[in-house]
């Protein structure tokens, strides 16, 4: 089964305590460092599309990418209900982003950068990124940092909910950096039954060194780093690490 096809109808379920209000009112706030105004914004790899609904309905119009047909169903599905301008959607991967034009801002949320398991997509992804955005224009996501990717390792979790039954372990290669996932998903019939599916996912985990360094080779400028919804600067084995850069004029 190909990446996200089971987890794609069950993600919000599983997903209630990520505070995604919150975190749109965290991306608003580097939305002002930006140097011109923000109305349009890429939501890249926007999974199924929360944060796409509730930028819109802040009255942003918004291009949602994602490489999952899977999720951009769910995506598709609840922006329908929505009052703003609808978004428009692309299935698209990160490193083959092509746009019809540019945007204000781009987001990438919730550690989707460390699904590019290659050092060269991170890089390409940066690269047309920086062809997609305005001059001046803001570029703002966030990683789960080496540290929190390494203490995952051989860690075994649970997530559930009424009709949602998730158990997924871990496995952290220290030498690659990569954290592999494996999930075992069970799903509540209308008949009562259950049914199981499988899924593996995989993250690699980046320095700030490597991702400042990468962003200035694509052009981008005003390299930042930041705590988790902070203003702050990331704390010593910080988890997850908040980046904002400008597209270089």
């Amino acid at each position: 089964m190909s990446a996200y096809e089971a987890l794609a109808r069950v993600y919000d379920a599983l997903t209630e305590d990520v505070g995604y209000e919150r975190r749109a009112d965290y991306l608003e706030k580097l939305f002002k460092r930006s140097q011109i105004p923000v109305h349009t914004v890429l939501d890249l790899a926007c999974g199924t599309g929360e944060m796409t609904a509730i930028l819109t309905e802040r009255g942003y119009e918004l291009i949602a990418v994602d490489a999952s047909p899977d999720m951009l169903s769910q995506a598709r599905e609840k922006a329908a209900e929505l009052t703003g301008e609808p978004p428009v959607f692309l299935n698209q991967s990160m490193p083959a982003l092509d746009l019809y034009g540019t945007v204000d801002a781009a987001v990438c949320c919730l550690d989707s950068l460390n699904y590019l398991t290659s050092p060269k997509d991170v890089q390409k992804t940066f690269q047309r990124l920086h062809l997609f955005i305005s001059p001046g224009g803001l570029l703002v996501f966030d990683i789960n940092s080496i540290e929190k990717l390494a203490a995952l390792d051989g860690q075994v979790f649970l997530d559930e909910t009424e009709d949602v039954y998730c158990v997924w372990r871990t496995e952290y290669e220290k030498r690659s950096r990569l954290c592999s996932y494996w999930m075992d998903i069970f799903t509540r019939r209308p008949d009562g039954g259950w049914d199981r599916s499988g899924e593996e996912h995989r993250q690699r985990g980046y320095s700030v060194d490597e991702l400042k360094a990468w962003l200035m080779d694509a052009g981008f400028t005003r390299v930042r780093t930041f705590g988790d919804c902070r203003m702050a600067a990331p704390k010593e084995k910080e988890q997850r690490i908040y980046f904002s850069a400008i597209r270089g004029k």
